[in-house]
């Protein structure tokens, strides 16, 4: 089989299957509104929880950062890029999160990639539970340690594996919130768990973060939990871009020495560390957006509960509707993007055979009617 055959086969497999990805170009797609081809959207599919994307204050921070500082690093952290903007808000953000360091990266997949890669050697065993994001499977699937999954928040799975003999050291890798059903981790119960196998934590809590917790410190401040490693990404209820991992003194030193991503990806540019420090800001003190999305959670949850489908157990902004099969969940969501609603069909293999479904997302951006209005649209769609 030639190269171009083994491409064109594993499209057409994808498109046989319902399970083809693509992209469609928009106007305005971060907010309440998603807009494209000069058609406005009520938007149900994007990660701004808090709709500070479109916060004014952050906005403004971005534009004078750019100002101060111009639109780009200039190089890795390592060499030139690490600037005064990304120490002061590393600075505040470990204050937040009530850790000694916090270290600046590109991306939520980069951090979890480079921190993964960074600790692990070959007698190491890597326990992940096996609905953790594709970003941590797969770091823990390249590295030299063997990956054992453990099932889906059952601290008993976790707690056989722990027991096993091991040469190296165990590393239990989790999320907060999960980003598929939007369903908490019992933390408190993995970290004990952990803490007696003497092994490290790493909890990636980009979907807890910002909306969850006392000034939405998030998933591990909620329950009383400090793992090893707290990674923590912008691209949610921060509305922008880039993550973090919260660490030791001597954790931050040996990854600054061993984690490839920073010492060779270009840092993100200063401006946006600005307009993060300001992001952070309405989000400690804002407390009015939390209650309002929490609020919109409620009444979601309580309609969509009269439809003929599943709806997940979720208390957080991620509401899942299984629909089943992946030509039923696209057919439904082009049925409500004719009436007006942006809503994405997620698909195997992104969730397991058999639970495709609309992965809707509720921000404190939406309103009352918003919900109303897409709940009534669900019920002609459906029953």
């Amino acid at each position: 089989m030639t190269w171009q055959q083994r491409i064109d086969s594993a499209l057409e497999q994808r498109r046989a299957s319902g399970s083809l990805r693509t992209r469609q170009a928009n106007q305005q797609g971060s907010g309440r509104y998603l807009v494209q081809d000069a058609r406005r959207y009520l938007n149900f599919s994007s990660n701004d929880y808090l709709g500070i994307s479109q916060h004014a204050r952050v906005i403004t921070a971005w534009q004078h950062g750019a100002e101060i500082y111009g639109v780009g690093s200039g190089g890795s952290g390592h060499v030139t890029g690490y600037n005064e903007a990304h120490k002061q808000f590393e600075e505040q953000l470990a204050d937040w999160l009530g850790y000694p360091r916090a270290l600046l990266f590109i991306s939520g997949f980069a951090a979890n990639q480079a921190v993964i890669a960074a600790l692990s050697e070959k007698p190491d065993r890597i326990l992940a539970d096996k609905l953790s994001h594709a970003s941590l499977l797969e770091a823990a699937m390249h590295s030299p340690a063997q990956l054992r999954r453990f099932a889906h928040n059952d601290v008993a799975s976790l707690q056989k594996l722990l027991a096993q003999p091991t040469e190296g050291q165990q590393l239990v890798v989790t999320e907060g919130v999960f980003s598929m059903d939007g369903d908490e981790a019992p933390l408190a119960e993995i970290a004990q768990a952990t803490r007696h196998a003497g092994g490290l934590l790493m909890v990636d809590d980009a979907h807890g973060v910002g909306v969850i917790g006392d000034e939405g410190r998030g998933s591990c401040d909620q329950q009383n939990v400090k793992p090893d490693l707290l990674v923590v990404t912008f691209g949610k209820a921060f509305g922008a871009s880039g993550a973090a991992v919260l660490c030791s003194e001597s954790m931050a030193d040996y990854l600054l020495q061993f984690a490839r991503h920073l010492i060779y990806s270009t840092a993100m540019p200063p401006a946006q560390a600005y307009a993060l420090s300001a992001a952070l800001n309405v989000i400690r003190e804002d407390d009015s957006r939390r209650s309002q999305l929490h609020a919109n959670i409620a009444r979601f949850r309580a309609g969509a509960a009269r439809l003929p489908l599943e709806l997940r157990v979720s208390q957080t902004a991620i509401q899942p509707l299984i629909v089943g099969e992946n030509q039923a969940a696209i057919q439904l969501a082009a049925t409500l993007r004719e009436q007006g609603f942006w809503l994405t069909a997620i698909r195997p293999p992104t969730v397991p055979q058999g639970t495709a479904r609309l992965r809707i997302t509720l921000s404190a951006s939406h309103t009352f009617e918003d919900i109303d209005r897409l709940l009534e649209a669900l019920h002609d769609a459906t029953c």
